[in-house]
């Protein structure tokens, strides 16, 4: 799974590395060295602005969604705390994220992620995966999720999650956990993104595991193992 990711880029370098065309955030995100789920967090989408005209072509944005995805058909936001991955073999399918597949599609901006080895009643070591070069682009679904209880001009009636898409660890990511995200290359961005496009078969072909040889890996201090933890001194290796 991935469970926490590193993001301390701001809005203006992100949308310049994501090739945005508009920064759409209500706030600015400071830097977090350990992104935890139910956390705000930047995402890059592909929509039409809001009251375009049926022939405007949608734009790519830079937004912010909180971590952990919840369906537009839910009755209560708690289902989000555990739909924080959805697994990519099956998720065309899944009610829970089948309509966020076919439409609503996003990047996850990171500089990489953590994953942890160990017995899960054991003190669980992490490790930090990055890449050599660049950010990561992580493939993401995202919902919107209106809240009853909130009237139309109530800036909290829409809530904008996310969910990040996982596939089976290879290699050496294998041996720290079994699962790892599932990312999106530079040229395959904008057809990751086209909310036009519902073939699944052909949306699968868009991804990509993260892969040793691509991505580094070494161990860092179990401080990030508490989500209240933060800070660049995070990311520092550690002896074994």
């Amino acid at each position: 799974m991935c469970g926490r990711y590193v993001v301390s880029q701001n809005a203006d370098d992100l949308a310049e590395e994501f090739g945005v065309d508009r920064i759409d955030v209500r706030e600015r995100l400071e830097p977090d060295w350990n992104v935890a789920p139910s956390k705000q967090v930047y995402a890059v989408v592909t929509r039409p602005d809001r009251g375009a005209a049926e022939e405007d072509e949608p734009r790519r944005r830079l937004t912010t969604v909180r971590w952990g995805l919840v369906p537009s058909w839910a009755k209560d936001p708690s289902i989000g705390n555990r739909l924080i991955n959805a697994r990519v073999e099956t998720a065309a399918e899944k009610p829970a994220f089948r309509r966020a597949f076919a439409a609503r599609r996003c990047l996850v901006p990171a500089e990489g992620f953590y994953e942890w080895r160990g017995e899960k009643k054991g003190k669980k070591q992490p490790f930090f995966i990055h890449p050599r070069d660049g950010m990561l682009a992580m493939a993401g679904l995202y919902e919107i999720w209106r809240d009853p209880t909130r009237s139309d001009d109530d800036p909290e009636a829409f809530r904008w999650t996310m969910v990040i898409l996982t596939t089976d660890a290879v290699d050496e990511l294998g041996e720290i956990h079994d699962r790892m995200p599932m990312l999106v290359e530079q040229e395959r961005w904008q057809a990751w993104l086209d909310p036009d496009n519902s073939d699944s078969s052909e949306l699968m072909d868009l991804l990509a595991p993260a892969v040793p040889g691509v991505l580094d890996v070494y161990p860092v201090s179990t401080e990030v193992n508490k989500a209240t933890n933060n800070g660049p001194h995070l990311l520092e290796p550690v002896e074994l």
